[in-house]
């Protein structure tokens, strides 16, 4: 065999090996896609009590879109997740109830950006707190003006309110700015007996069910990703 004919060889077997090693990775990126799909799926609607309260079987529903990142509901710390613009529904007792939350918008930089700075505009609003009375199984849903523009966010911004709607498309209350020291509503209901200090014991179960049916491929790609 001459050593044109070996070099040719080589150069496909080269390009095959590389087509092929591009076709695993998209395979791989999609199926992730795929996990991460799921796990949104187990996770958007999220109980805002401790306990079993006989009340939950009525719960209400609070539709939140990705913009509004909710911390708190009757006092009580949510969960952060890695999607900042992941909607979700949380699910409230019925009755009074407490929420706090902040509304964010995201823009695109223009030109050029150098090493290090980020490529989009943050805009966000001062802490919001929003109270209203839930009624047993009703869905309720944020309503705002939203911006167009980059300079029309900022200007909102410090005036921004949300008002809490119904299925009627009535507005049961209009948000207005909080901070830590205003007075919260308590929890409603009794701690779970099976809690773990210093932890939420609702995504701890979540986290649990997801790593059961994780591939051990998925189990060690979390475990680099945490201990990085």
């Amino acid at each position: 065999m001459s050593s044109i004919h070996t070099i040719r060889v080589t150069k496909f077997e080269i390009g095959h090996s590389r087509r092929w090693f591009q076709m695993a990775r998209t395979m791989a990126s999609a199926a992730f896609l795929l996990v991460l799909a799921g796990c949104s799926s187990a996770i958007t609607k999220l109980e805002t009590w401790e306990g079993s309260p006989a009340t939950a079987v009525n719960a209400a529903t609070l539709k939140a879109p990705g913009a509004i990142h909710v911390s708190q509901v009757n006092g009580r710390s949510m969960t952060n997740y890695l999607m900042d613009d992941l909607a979700l529904d949380y699910a409230l007792l019925p009755g009074d109830n407490q929420v706090v939350f902040t509304y964010k918008t995201i823009w695109a930089k223009s030109g050029v950006v150098d090493n290090g700075e980020s490529k989009v505009y943050v805009i966000e609003s001062e802490p919001q707190v929003v109270r209203f009375d839930a009624n047993p199984n009703e869905t309720y849903h944020f309503e705002f003006d939203k911006p167009d523009s980059r300079q029309s966010a900022e200007k909102m911004m410090p005036e921004f309110s949300a008002a809490v709607v119904g299925e009627n498309g009535q507005a049961l209350a209009q948000s207005s700015n909080w901070s830590p020291d205003d007075s919260a509503l308590l929890a409603r209901t009794p701690a779970n007996d099976g809690a773990v200090s210093g932890y939420n014991t609702d995504s701890l179960k979540q986290l649990k069910a997801v790593w059961g049916t994780a591939t051990d491929e998925e189990r060690k790609a979390f475990l680099r990703w945490a201990f990085e």
